[in-house]
C-alpha cells in the first residue's frame, strides 16, 4: 500500500508492524522523520536488534540475504535498516528484495530508505514491497505548500501564528526545509504556547532562506514572478555573480525551447520530455511554461540569456542583474514581454 507521509505515523499506530517498508523521496528531512517514526515504533514493539546496511555502488547483496537468514542470539525481533542512496537497486538487489517479500521471515522488519525517487525508480521490487508492506513516497514540498506545512508544524509544537507572521516565516525559510524545521523548534523553545505576530516573528527568526539557480528557474517556469524576483535579490545579496547563474539558466531555457518546438509541430511532447530527462514530477511545470509562450519566444529567451552573459562580462553595456530580473519576469508573466524591448 502507498501512503502519504502525513498519514504514516497514524498508520503505524493503528496496526502491527508489517514485514517491509519503503520510504523514499527528495525531501531528506521528511524521509528521515518517517524512518525515525518507524524505528521508534519498532522499539516499542520489541524489535531491539537493528542492523544498518549501506547499499552503495559495490554493495554485496549477500550481506542482506545472509543477515536475514541468520538466527539472532540476542533478540527474537530484528529490524534491518537498508539505505539505498540512489533509490535503484541493481539486479541482485531487486532479486534479494523480491525474494524477501515472497517469503518474509518471522519477527523481522526490513526498512528501505532512499533520498531519490520518481516513477522511473519503481519496478517489480517496489511493487513487491507495496503488496506486502507500505511504500511512503515523499515528494518535494512545493512553494505554494510550504506555508501550510509550516502552519501544521507550528500547531504540532503548540504554537500559532498570525497570517502576517506566517508569511514572514515562509519567506525566511523558503528553499530550506531543514532550516524551517529548526526555526519551528527554536520558536517552540523561546515562545512556548504563544500565537506569534509579525513583530515577534521578525525578532525571533533568522533569515535562513537558501536559493539556488534551479529553484530560481523553477519559479519563473511556474509563473511565480514575485518569487523569482525575490530569489534574484536574495542571490545578489548573498554575493552570487550573474556569470555563475547563467550556464544553468541557459541550459534550462534551451531545454524548454526544444520542447516548445516539439509541441508547436504537433510532436510527442511526453516522449520529448522523457528524452530530455524531465522528471515526472516536473512535467506539468514544463507544460504550463510551454503553453505560456510560443516556441519563437523561447528562442528569444535563449538569445537574451546570451546577451546578459555578455553584459555580465563587460562586453556590452547595462546592468546584468536588472537584465536577468527582466528576463525572469517575462518568462513568468507573458504580459510583461515588453520589458525585453526596453
Amino acid at each position: 500500500m502507498e501512503l502519504k507521509p502525513d498519514r504514516f505515523e497514524r498508520q503505524l499506530a493503528s496496526e502491527p508492524l508489517r514485514p517491509v517498508y519503503l520510504i523514499a523521496g527528495g525531501e531528506p528531512l521528511i524521509v528521515q522523520e518517517c524512518a525515525d517514526a518507524l524505528r521508534a515504533q519498532a522499539r516499542l514493539e520489541g524489535y531491539n536488534e537493528r542492523e544498518v546496511l549501506e547499499a552503495g555502488k559495490d554493495f554485496d547483496w549477500n550481506e542482506l540475504t545472509m543477515g536475514i537468514a541468520s538466527l539472532s542470539l540476542f533478540a527474537s525481533r530484528r529490524l534491518f535498516d537498508l539505505r539505498l542512496p540512489t533509490g535503484r537497486p541493481d539486479r541482485d538487489g531487486s532479486k534479494a528484495i523480491i525474494e524477501y517479500c515472497e517469503n518474509p521471515p518471522p519477527e523481522t522488519v526490513l526498512l528501505i530508505t532512499a533520498q531519490e525517487w520518481s516513477l522511473k525508480h519503481s519496478g517489480k521490487w517496489s511493487e513487491a514491497v507495496a503488496k506486502l508492506g507500505h511504500v511512503v513516497t515523499v515528494w518535494p514540498i512545493k512553494p505554494n505548500e510550504l506555508q501550510g506545512w509550516l502552519e501544521k508544524r507550528l500547531r504540532s509544537r503548540g504554537l500559532g501564528a498570525e497570517p502576517a507572521a506566517l508569511n514572514l516565516l515562509t519567506e525566511r525559510v523558503e528553499g530550506n526545509l531543514l532550516a524551517a524545521a529548526q526555526e519551528v523548534e527554536k520558536l517552540a523553545l523561546l515562545s512556548p504556547g504563544k500565537r506569534l505576530d509579525a513583530a515577534e516573528m521578525e525578532r525571533l527568526v533568522a533569515d535562513s532562506a537558501r536559493y539556488d539557480v534551479f529553484k530560481l528557474v523553477e519559479a519563473a517556469l511556474a509563473g511565480d514572478c514575485q518569487r523569482a524576483v525575490r530569489m534574484v535579490n536574495a542571490l545578489r545579496a548573498e554575493g552570487e555573480q550573474v556569470p555563475g547563474l547563467l550556464p544553468i539558466l541557459a541550459m534550462e531555457l534551451l531545454k524548454v525551447a526544444g520542447l516548445a518546438r516539439v509541441a508547436s509541430s504537433g510532436g510527442n511532447l511526453m516522449g520529448a520530455m522523457r528524452d530530455a530527462r524531465v522528471w515526472d514530477s516536473k512535467q506539468a511545470l514544463y507544460r504550463r511554461a510551454i503553453e505560456r509562450h510560443p516556441a519563437s519566444r523561447w528562442e528569444a529567451f535563449v538569445a537574451e540569456a546570451g546577451r546578459i552573459d555578455l553584459i555580465s562580462k563587460g562586453r556590452l553595456g547595462g546592468d546584468p542583474w536588472l537584465a536577468l530580473e527582466r528576463l525572469l519576469t517575462v518568462i513568468a508573466e507573458a504580459r510583461a514581454r515588453r520589458l525585453l524591448a526596453s
